[in-house]
């Protein structure tokens, strides 16, 4: 793993971790859109919404904006601000699949109560 940032040092304990199937799905989709895994990476934040209070949100971006922690695991860069950052630190991404349907999720650690469907959630 190689920990870069643009923002500074993050403390290992907010740090953001990847599964090797999230980070090999995500570079997939990366590849699929034509995007240079090597400068584009994966941006997961956090918005208001959901019958809990907040929710994940992800998006491919081209490149880090100026604040943002980044991290690389198995290749993936994954870009995190530094709001959402308050919210998520600790956490793993991660790609489920199976035959109730395929995706990532998000293991957090800071979360105390999540809705019923697991798409939001209450630190």
């Amino acid at each position: 793993m190689r920990r870069m940032s643009t923002a500074g040092t993050a403390d290992t304990a907010t740090e953001i971790d990847v599964s090797t199937s999230a980070a090999e799905q995500a570079l997939d989709l990366l590849e699929g859109e034509g995007m240079d895994t090597d400068i584009a990476g994966l941006r997961l934040f956090v918005q208001q919404g959901g019958c809990a209070g907040l929710s994940y949100g992800m998006r491919f971006d081209g490149e880090p904006e100026e604040d943002d922690q980044v991290y690389e695991h198995h290749d993936l860069r994954i870009f995190v601000d530094p709001a959402s950052m308050n919210y998520i630190g600790g956490s793993v991404l991660d790609f489920e699949g199976g035959l109730q349907g395929a995706g990532f999720h998000v293991e957090n650690p800071n979360v105390v109560s999540e809705c019923g469907c697991g798409e939001s959630f209450r630190t």
